[in-house]
């Protein structure tokens, strides 16, 4: 187990190049927020954990500030208890890198490293960066499962995994079986905008997550 960041075979500089409109977008945070992380997010738990839950992109005030995936924002504020709840992480959620929470045989990434505009990537940029995500998941021996938090990283993995999208469609509180004998399971992500709609409960989400632990052990 462990709280610090551990780097996957291969994460993006802090300069990465490689979407010009996210450099953009990174230089001008830079310059407003000089304080701030304003860069990559690198993934959050250890390699060798069984489970990898994986988001869309870091949020513009919460991991693209502090620097770790889900920190500062309201999708982590249930992210978060929810795994101190089921087990898949101890301390306290201070909502700071520094708060002393670490995850349990878990970690935390997301399909796009880089914050976008609006909180939303285009399809260059999700295509983009998908070699990380794919280098992560090689990179981790002993996975077992994967928790896609909205349909964007549900096709995100199914890229770096090289799975067909059409065998296997986003739906919430679904598992999916890959043909590399993964588990895929979906939950729509927990945005602000999808538990303030009740598109997203609190149980649901805990639900989904308590099943996956159930099954990865």
């Amino acid at each position: 187990m462990s709280g610090k960041q551990t780097r996957a075979a291969q994460e993006p500089g802090r300069d990465c190049p490689l979407c010009p409109r996210l450099v953009d977008f990174r230089q001008g945070n830079r310059e407003a927020h000089g304080d701030w992380h304003n860069g990559p997010v690198p993934a959050f738990g250890p390699l060798t954990a069984k489970l990898l839950i994986v988001g869309l992109a870091p949020g513009l005030r919460g991991a693209n500030r502090t620097g770790r995936p889900f920190t500062g924002d309201f999708a982590g504020q249930l992210l978060y208890p929810t795994l101190l709840k089921i087990g898949l992480a101890h301390g306290t959620y201070g909502e700071r890198p520094d708060d002393g929470l670490a995850l349990v045989d878990a970690r935390i990434s997301n399909a796009v490293r880089c914050v976008p505009p609006q909180n939303k990537p285009d399809t260059v940029e999700i295509k983009t960066c998908n070699d990380f995500l794919s280098k992560e998941i090689a990179a981790m021996k002993n996975l077992k499962a994967i928790l896609a938090l909205g349909g964007i990283a549900h096709n995100a993995v199914l890229a770096a995994l090289e799975q067909k999208r059409g065998s296997f469609p986003f739906a919430h509180a679904a598992t999916h079986k890959l043909s590399n004998g993964l588990l895929l399971t979906d939950s729509y992500h927990c945005s602000r905008l999808n538990t303030n709609t009740g598109r997203l409960t609190t149980k649901m989400f805990e639900d989904v997550v308590k099943g996956l632990k159930a099954q990865v052990g």
